[in-house]
């Protein structure tokens, strides 16, 4: 059995869909299903092409977090894309379960949306997952949810194992008489060939690997005569230290421009500073030039550049948390 995980929030660390995922995605692995999962926001780019992976799918689950209003847009390009992209009568046997958390109001109305959607274009919707969770630690310790959300993932497994059948839907017959597809401008030809560029994954390896290589060129052009300085920010970092009695942890900062990473290494009343490689840091951090000299002169807070998107993060949340009291730099001019 084949099923399928495409996730349309955003992959930021304290998402509650994303600890939803992980456990259904260990349960369903544990019933010896092969589950593959696409991360919408990391294909945003190549979201039109992402249907044609429906073609080996048993089942999908779609999954998005509600951090405002709606399914969000990665999810909202993929539904289109399989409106307008397809193979309808693939689309017809697939099975799909939706799973939407939500930060704010409106879990219930997004997980109807994706029900309704997966029925319009002829799927087979399944019972799916919904909640409203204010802080992701209270969803990770409880154990009676930790239990709802394995029930669900047997149930999505004993569903598609069983081929359950559905009464029909009224949207499927709306369909029929009032969805008409608008003609695509592009020829079958032209279609036919865009599949098979799309589907084809050593094609795309060789544009990624081309696109990665002019990448490289055009950095060791710009970066020549100006060698990376290896003290930058050092010192700055050293001088705005304040030691938390106790804490222990390791951040790495990948800095646009910058070849190596900027390793900060807290042990207590001690702190290790260096460009270099780890294997593995508490926290990875990944952000501009320009939002780290925001930071470091006091403009913005490391806390304030993760929750607004100018610095991505993967790591333990808490420990995250805990830079902006270990660095408390001044603005300058006060």
């Amino acid at each position: 059995m084949n099923i399928n995980i495409y996730y349309g929030g955003r992959g930021i660390i304290d998402d509650p869909t994303l600890f939803v995922l992980n456990k259904m995605q260990e349960i369903l692995e544990e019933l010896r299903v092969k589950v593959t999962r696409y991360n919408l926001y990391e294909s945003k780019n190549t979201i039109p092409t992402l249907p044609q992976t429906l073609k080996d799918a048993d089942g999908i689950i779609l999954a998005t977090t509600v951090e405002w209003y709606g399914i969000g847009g990665y999810m909202q390009q993929f539904l289109d894309a399989c409106w307008l992209f397809g193979d309808k009568e693939r689309i017809a046997e697939v099975y799909m379960c939706p799973v939407v958390m939500s930060t704010t109001y409106g879990e219930r109305e997004a997980k109807q949306n994706l029900s309704t959607a997966w029925e319009i274009l002829g799927g087979r919707p399944c019972s799916g997952i919904c909640g409203y969770i204010e802080n992701t630690v209270t969803l990770e310790m409880s154990e009676q949810y930790v239990r709802i959300i394995e029930k669900k993932a047997e149930n999505l497994y004993r569903t598609i194992s069983q081929r359950m059948a559905s009464f029909p839907a009224s949207n499927q017959a709306v369909k029929q008489k009032v969805a008409v597809m608008k003609p695509n401008d592009l020829t079958p030809q032209e279609t036919e060939q865009l599949s098979r560029y799309v589907s084809d994954d050593s094609y795309v390896q060789r544009q990624k690997q081309d696109i990665q290589e002019l990448t490289s060129l055009f950095r060791g052009m710009l970066s020549e005569g100006d060698a990376d300085n290896e003290e930058e920010y050092i010192s700055t970092f050293r001088r705005y230290f304040k030691p938390q009695p106790g804490f222990d942890a390791e951040y790495a900062l990948a800095i646009e421009g910058k070849k190596k990473k900027l390793i900060l290494s807290v042990r207590g009343p001690k702190l290790e500073c260096h460009y270099g490689n780890t294997v593995r840091p508490d926290v990875e951090m990944q952000l501009t030039r320009g939002i780290l000299e925001d930071i470091v002169n006091g403009r913005m807070t490391f806390q304030r550049a993760f929750m607004s998107g100018g610095m991505k993060t993967k790591g333990d949340f808490k420990v995250l948390r805990t830079l902006d009291q270990l660095f408390v730099f001044e603005e300058k001019g006060l």
